[in-house]
């Protein structure tokens, strides 16, 4: 594993560097820049002043010698300053991934749970299957800013159970502020968690090992847990990391229904706002967490199957 580790690191540098030298000459060659809608916000502005305005953060120089600077001060640590939110980056950007991260991870551990359980019953019980195809189907048919739409009726403004969105205040409790976002994602990702864990249970449970343990006298939720889920586990963990990944920046839906601060919304809202800075290392940022929850799941997918790594 620490030869994976070795290989995959130097990888995902190369990655990083290349995907924030293209996404710095998109970004810089949008139309528009932080002097430009100054000098369009402020009719007291001058041109002489916009000039000023460009020269005083770099935007007079050419494009890869802006890059060369932010990368050199972004290897020495010094993330910027965000123009949009009027504060350094850092302390824009860790509360939306802390937030993100928290959503994301609950939902895709609630949907791997409820998807495998229902796998697993399809792979054991075949008379279950259209049962588990229909929750399956209705779980990607359902579009999310629906669901969640339906959820916030239901449970907030009817029941009064939950709150209807935002984030708690200091000092008050969490989760209840989760669940109906944490449900919106997780019942839409449970579907394909079922689909495959039916179809790799399905496949395992018909392998001469199994035969083997049934014939010892072993149970049918041993055989299955114990034997079958291990082996079906290795490509379910990709899905997983891959969904984890894009969730991190693909929950905007999710979080803008339900007035959500996270990563999502803060690289809408950076790359709307022309705050080029913000935009880049929240688009590094996911793709790093993508990366490595790649790099994760390889790992895991070796442990589970000694196999992997011989091959």
């Amino acid at each position: 594993m620490l030869r994976i580790i070795a290989l995959r690191l130097p990888q995902i540098a190369l990655t990083l560097v290349l995907l924030s030298l293209a996404a710095w000459f998109a970004i810089g060659l949008m139309p528009g820049d932080p002097a430009s809608l100054a000098l369009v916000s402020d009719p007291r502005l001058t041109a002489e002043d916009a000039a000023r305005l460009r020269a005083l953060h770099g935007l007079d120089q050419p494009l890869i010698a802006r890059y060369l600077a932010w990368a050199g001060a972004l290897l020495r640590g010094e993330l910027g300053y965000s123009r949009l939110y009027a504060q350094p980056v850092a302390d824009v950007l860790w509360p939306a991934l802390r937030s993100t991260l928290v959503l994301v991870g609950s939902a895709v551990g609630l949907a791997a749970l409820a998807g495998v359980a229902l796998g697993g019953l399809a792979a054991l019980r075949p008379r279950t299957a259209p049962f588990v195809d229909a929750v399956a189907l209705l779980g990607q048919a359902i579009p999310g800013f629906w669901l969640g739409i339906l959820l916030i009726i239901l449970f907030a403004v009817g029941l009064g159970w939950l709150p209807a969105g935002g984030a708690p205040q200091p000092g008050e409790a969490g989760w209840p502020f989760l669940v109906l976002p944490v449900a919106t994602i997780a019942f839409g990702q449970m579907a394909a968690y079922a689909r495959h864990a039916a179809a790799a249970l399905s496949a395992e449970l018909h392998r001469p090992f199994i035969t083997s343990a049934r014939a010892r006298g072993a149970g049918e939720g041993r055989i299955l847990w114990r034997h079958a889920l291990p082996n079906a586990a290795v490509p379910l963990l990709t899905l997983l990391a891959l969904d984890a990944g894009a969730l991190v920046s693909g929950a905007l839906v999710t979080e803008t229904v339900f007035a959500r601060p996270g990563m999502g919304k803060l690289l809408y809202d950076a790359v709307m706002g022309n705050d080029y800075n913000l935009a880049l290392l929240a688009l590094l940022l996911v793709a790093l967490v993508t990366m490595l929850a790649t790099l994760a799941a390889d790992l895991a997918q070796r442990w589970l199957d000694p196999r992997i790594e011989e091959r």
